[in-house]
């Protein structure tokens, strides 16, 4: 028996580029609305649910992508690729700083379109569509439990930590290489499969993300810390059950 089709939500308001996107999508086996706004979007949800994820123009008539962004992020984890034609650092940074989980540059290679869809849909598959015979591995460090099969992040008292996507991969990638310096590189290459430009920050702003959720204080970080020349280092020990 096949899996339905994953469903996409394209907000953007150029009728031309969002009407390419959704038939180069709808080609590909996906299930696509388009809304031109976020007033459109809003109708959407309300109408049919939650997509399975999100592209998201950055420069809307009306509530702009960022603002978009940060609300449905406060409800939400669904996934979120923004596009946008500004291709300024800073936009870029705020959009990841936001919640996004990626971001693509106007005008795009289809297929490199295709190939973030993809890999972002891949990060986030729902813990329902693992096989239930799978082992529930338990990973204990500071005080907190991480169940990568569910996805979950547990503090002490129990109480679940909210992790985006982003989030996820990337304490995974830690609490699987702890007491060792990962580099830039290394971290962006596991969890993105894919070279990046060295003067690409976002892999800061995502561990600074993350930092914020699970260190006691985050302007001064003791479980990841920066190792200056070298990277970050997981300096905690991890136990598994």
């Amino acid at each position: 028996m096949t899996s339905p089709p994953h469903s996409l939500l394209i907000v953007e308001d150029d009728q031309e580029i969002g009407s390419l996107v959704r038939d180069l999508l709808v080609r590909e086996g996906f299930d696509v609305r388009l809304a031109r706004s976020g007033i459109e979007m809003d109708q959407s949800l309300k109408a049919q649910g939650l997509p399975t994820m999100l592209l998201l123009d950055l420069m809307l008539p009306g509530e702009d992508g960022f603002s978009i962004c940060r609300r449905l992020r406060a409800q939400h984890d669904m996934p979120i690729l923004m596009l946008t034609a500004k291709s300024d650092d800073i936009d870029r940074i705020v959009g990841l700083e936001l919640g996004a989980d990626d971001y693509l540059c106007k005008p795009f290679n289809p297929r490199e379109l295709l190939a973030r869809v993809r890999a972002i849909l891949r990060r986030a598959v729902p813990v329902a569509a693992a096989a239930p015979t799978a082992t529930t591995e338990r990973l204990h460090f500071a005080g907190y439990t991480f169940e990568p099969a569910m996805r979950r992040l547990l503090r002490a008292d129990a109480s679940e930590v909210p992790l985006l996507t982003g989030d996820f991969e990337l304490l995974q990638v830690f609490v699987e290489h702890p007491m060792r310096v990962l580099t830039r590189d290394q971290l962006m290459d596991w969890i993105k499969g894919r070279s990046w430009d060295a003067l690409d920050r976002s892999i800061d702003v995502a561990i600074s993300r993350l930092r914020r959720k699970i260190e006691p204080d985050a302007t001064a970080p003791c479980l990841i810390k920066t190792v200056r020349n070298g990277g970050y280092l997981f300096a905690v020990p991890v136990e598994r059950s």
